[in-house]
């Protein structure tokens, strides 16, 4: 199987090209993304089957080998907080979680907004941790 790196993707207008190691560029339709996949990153490192469409060679089973890495991740991670600072957090999420745990169990989920924001609360704690 052929490799390369997209060379650009339009998720609105559901195409883009790779550009072969061999030199090569490649029509990229949405349908041969991975299954679960709607878009795709520049400058991300895949392989591919190609097929002779109406208008040259097109891209088909299209699998990520390599993401290109995440600028906002590493700016997180510049920032990312204390450990000292990080228990504090950490203890006010065990006490948020306690509170939904006592609830669920009398049969009461957290309204949508209260869940809502809870996973947004988890999600930022998860990248903190992460870094």
């Amino acid at each position: 199987m052929p490799t390369g790196k997209v060379k650009w993707y339009d998720a609105e207008k559901g195409f883009g090209f790779i550009s072969g190691d061999d030199g090569e560029d490649v029509f990229l339709h949405a349908n041969a993304l991975p299954e679960g996949e709607s878009t795709i990153k520049g400058g991300t490192r895949v392989d591919y089957g190609v097929v002779e469409g109406r208008r040259g060679a097109q891209a088909l089973s299209v699998t990520i080998i390599d993401a290109p890495p995440s600028v906002a991740k590493n700016l997180r991670q510049r920032d990312r907080k204390p450990a000292d600072e990080m228990v504090g957090i950490v203890e006010d999420v065990i006490k948020l979680l306690d509170n939904v745990s006592n609830g669920l169990r009398r049969g009461r989920y957290p309204e949508r907004a209260q869940g809502a924001q809870l996973a947004q609360v988890l999600r930022r704690v998860a990248d903190d941790l992460e870094g």
